[in-house]
Formats: structure tokens, sequence, C-alpha cells
């Protein structure tokens, strides 16, 4: 793959498809042209006229994506797919009914097909208006289709004006309604976990301040450092293709390649945990700040974007049961990651995921952060070395929020390990989280003087010059199994929530976005939130602004 190559070419075809196609060439494409049809925002989906209501043939599920087989027409969910490829020899593709795109059940991905995209393209330009014309000029039109290892496909002619009509034809009122920035992101392959990321990380307050104030000058980047890789300059030109007023979705395809350079052990097109792609990316920002800088401070003290933003501190006491002693340790930290109460969940069961309609507690926001913050005594195989006592004795530990960072990540644990059985599972339990939080209880303040009471230390512990109420402004949410699913982002601008699903962008109720499958939430200071919103406009300022200016006072 070439760094800098403007023009991709179509990546190499699924082995399954390509025995597929040998065995039984066009036919079936050509007997499913009558299914397609085109939705009034735009997208193309597989109608089914024999069933009113699409379910899974084994399960009977209706609700989330459902699977065409294209052998036998049968409909199957994301969770027997798989087991109906096993049983049935040959019937290893299928279309995504939703999506309109081709899925290998073997490959559990998404696989693309010029000839399969030329009968999609064709369903579409007939249902624009003016469509109906020749099958010669309707190859001329088509639109940009989000499929998710399509590149740029230069033998199909496109006609610019009636590809901006399909793009236009995406969303249910005019786009121009919606707040500047909000663009689909292409999928290059099972990326849809960089697209979640980049699209919550775009739209953090004072990162998307840094980059529009041209903090980071890519030009001048180069120069000083020579190098023709740089994420940085990548996530600045998405930056900048993101907030130019072109609705058209974008490819990030110079970032991901040199993210795979930053980050060699995850250069795959398999898919891979937004939570961990998301440290990574904040560890390349810091890596190259810190080269600009010639900093070689902690990353408690570091002034990189990354840090300015994320950094926040987590105090860790550890009290001797036997003398009393506590030993107090502070870490920096950019996220927290937070354990989900399962002890109300049914014996472990790897293959059966729970259901939004089975009764079980759900757990809540509130309830993680209080088990994270609850004092845990630790095993006896974890006894530590006391100063007091000068010997190994029991001992428990408690952790606490030392400092507040701007931008708060929480990451939501939903992977449980058995080790008797020793496999794992996604914990498909639903969480309630609210849209305004307050921090307060789990400040260290708070914590020690409910632990010793308002007399000790009161000038330690004092957080007064860093705010403790947070809005909600985007959610990355997991849908699927643990070894194949998917990611979404849900972003929230003027109190309004939009869903990022690679390519598409639509707007949502507030009641879809709490009844997702939170894996990862961002929050950020009340008055940096009530800032971005009063800024409309979202056009770069004046270079070399410090975007943390009208904000001092937060920090």
């Amino acid at each position: 793959m070439c760094a800098r190559n403007s023009i991709y070419t179509n990546p190499k075809p699924c082995k399954h498809l390509a025995d597929y196609k040998l065995r039984h060439g066009f036919n079936t494409y050509d007997s499913i042209r009558n299914c397609l049809k085109t939705t009034p925002n735009g997208r193309t989906r597989v109608a089914k006229h024999t069933t009113k209501i699409p379910r899974c043939s084994f399960c009977d599920r209706y609700q989330g994506r459902l699977y065409f087989c294209l052998m036998c027409s049968s409909l199957w969910c994301p969770t027997h797919i798989l087991l109906h490829t096993q049983s049935e020899k040959g019937h290893e593709v299928a279309i995504d009914m939703n999506r309109s795109e081709l899925y290998c059940c073997l490959c559990c991905d998404q696989v693309y097909d010029p000839d399969f995209d030329k009968v999609v393209v064709c369903n579409q330009v007939k249902d624009l208006p003016g469509g109906s014309k020749s099958k010669t000029n309707r190859f001329e039109a088509s639109g940009e289709r989000s499929s998710k290892k399509k590149r740029l496909d230069s033998e199909i002619g496109l006609d610019l004006k009636k590809s901006k009509l399909l793009v236009s034809m995406r969303d249910r009122r005019a786009k121009s309604c919606y707040p500047l920035g909000l663009r689909g992101l292409n999928n290059l392959g099972s990326t849809c976990f960089m697209n979640s990321v980049l699209q919550a990380l775009l739209h953090a307050p004072p990162l998307r301040n840094y980059f529009l104030n041209d903090r980071h000058n890519s030009v001048q980047c180069r120069k000083r450092s020579g190098e023709k890789l740089c994420l940085l300059c990548d996530v600045d030109a998405i930056s900048s293709a993101m907030f130019s007023g072109d609705r058209t979705p974008y490819t990030p395809a110079h970032f991901l390649y040199s993210w795979w350079q930053h980050s060699s052990n995850l250069a795959s097109y398999e898919e891979q945990d937004a939570h961990e792609f998301f440290i990574s990316v904040l560890d390349g920002i810091h890596e190259k700040e810190s080269k600009i800088r010639n900093s070689g401070k902690d990353d408690g003290d570091c002034q990189c974007i990354a840090h300015r933003a994320f950094s926040g501190l987590l105090r860790s006491d550890v009290t001797c049961i036997s003398c009393g002693f506590t030993s107090t340790t502070y870490d920096p930290c950019v996220d927290i990651s937070l354990n989900m109460d399962t002890s109300n969940l049914s014996s472990f069961n790897a293959n059966k995921p729970i259901k939004p309609d089975e009764k079980t507690s759900a757990s809540t926001l509130s309830g993680c952060l209080n088990l994270f913050t609850r004092a845990e005594r630790l095993g006896s195989d974890q006894k530590l070395h006391c100063q007091n006592c000068q010997e190994l004795r029991d001992s428990s530990k408690q952790l606490s929020i030392r400092r507040l960072p701007l931008v708060l990540c929480l990451h939501i644990k939903r992977v449980e390990h058995s080790l008797v059985r020793k496999i794992s599972r996604k914990i498909n339990q639903y969480m309630q989280f609210p849209f305004s939080l307050d921090m307060t209880p789990y400040l260290s303040s708070s914590i020690v003087r409910g632990k010793f009471g308002n007399r000790i230390f009161t000038f330690e512990y004092d957080n007064s010059n860093s705010s403790a109420a947070y809005e909600i402004f985007a959610v990355i949410a997991h849908s699927g199994m643990l070894e194949s699913g998917h990611y979404v982002t849900y972003l929230r601008l003027k109190n309004q929530w939009y869903k990022c699903d690679d390519a598409w962008i639509s707007e949502v109720d507030e009641g879809i976005v709490r009844a997702s499958q939170c894996y990862m939430l961002f929050y950020v200071q009340k008055l940096l939130y009530n800032k971005a919103n009063e800024d409309s406009s979202f056009v770069r300022i004046s270079p070399r602004r410090d975007p943390f200016e009208s904000t001092a006072g937060c920090s």
C-alpha cells in the first residue's frame, strides 16, 4: 500500500465469493434486482415480499441486522448465520438486508464485488428523479456507498450531479440543517472501530478547537521533522475535512496507514478493539508532540493536546488491616475502565446473549463508579509489606479520583473470562447512564472526608479549581458477538443526537442512545459543553490561538 497514493484499487476478492461466482455466475444477482428498494434517505435495502416482517429462520428474531442467503433465500441473524453456513455446504455468501452489502459468513466480514455494486447502483439511479433512462446511461450515475472493503472504482463512469443527489437523499431532512462537522467515514475493511473513535475524538471540544485553530501546522511539521508520515498531521487533515462543509463520506486511508506504522502489532484488516485503538491514538499524539516540544515530562505534566484534554489523576490508598497504616500513590490516566455489576446475571453461558426484554437488573453508571471507588479487601495471596508493621499484612485497597480531566472517557468492560472453562464472552447487559454527570462523590476529597471526617486534611484534597459537572457528548456502542461485532458512535450536538454508522449519518432520538450497548462514554466539563454549543459556526478561528483560553478556569 502506498502512503500517499490518492487512487486505490479494489481489494482482492474473498475466495469464498470468487468460488460462488465461478459456480453460479450472475444469476443470483439478477434475480434479487427486484428485491432492492431505495429508501427516502438514499439507502438501498433488501425487501422480501413473502413476509411482512423479516425474521431469523432459527430464533425468529426480527430486530437488528438480518442476512439474506444467496443460495436458499433464507433469513438469519448474526448469531445463527454461521450455523447455517456450517450445516449447508455452498451457502457462504449472504446479503446484509439493511445495507445491501455482500457478507461472507466464513470470513465474518463484508466483502466488495464490483459486479454486485453495479446492480445496486443501477437500482439507485432508477429510483432517482429522472432516472428512467436506458441501461447504458444508468451506469453513468452512482452514489458513494459505504461498502466495508470498497476503494474508488475507476471502471464505472460516475456522473457528478447525480452522485451528489444520491448523497443528499441519505438524510430525511436537508443536511444544511445539520451542524457543521457531521460527516461519514468510509469503512476500509473492518475499520468501524477506527471510525467510531475518530468521530468521538474530533468532536471533543478541546481537540476540535485545537485543530480548527491551526495549533498543529502540517506544512511546518513536515519541514521541521522531514517525516513523510505523521499521525498528528493526518488527524489534522481529517479534522479539516470533517469541518469543511463537504457532506460526502470521507476516506481516512492516510490516517489508517500512519496508525499502522505507529502500532505495527495492530496493522491488519481484522476487527480491533475500539478502546485499544483510542489509547493507541492518544499515545501516538503524545509521542509526536513530545518530539516537537523536546519534552521529557511525565504524562501528568505533559502539555500535549492528548493529555491536556484527557489526562486525570487517580489516587490509590492501600490500608493495613492490622495497624491501619495507609500508603498512598498517584497515577495519571487518560480514561477510567469500569467493571459492570454482573452479580445479578444468570450462570455463565458464552453462547447466550442477554436480550433487552429479559428481566434482569440493569447496571447503572453510578453503580459502576461506586464499585470502582469502593474499598476492596485484597486476597491472602496479595499480602503487601506494611511500612509500619515491617512485615507482610492483609490489606485493603481503595481508588478515587484526585484530579478530573477536561474530557472524561469511561470505558465499560464488556468482556468476562471464565477461568474454569477457559473461554470469554461479551456481557450484553444494558447499562443506564445519565446525560448530565456529577463526579463529586468519586473525588478523593469526598472519599477521604467520608472516611475520616471533614476536619482531616481539608486543604490537601480541595478540588474547588476543577469542575465536577459533566455533560455527555459521545457514546460508542458495540453490537453483535465478541468475535464479530460492529461499532457505531452517537454524537450529541446542540442537545440533538446523531448516529454515525461508518459513512451513514442520521438523526436519532435519545431513547435509541439510552438503549444502546454502550462501550465507551465521553463526557466534557459542563462549561466547555455550553461553550461548544454557543459556537454554532465551527469555522477556523485566528491561527495559533490557544484553544484553552476561554476555559482557563476549568483546567
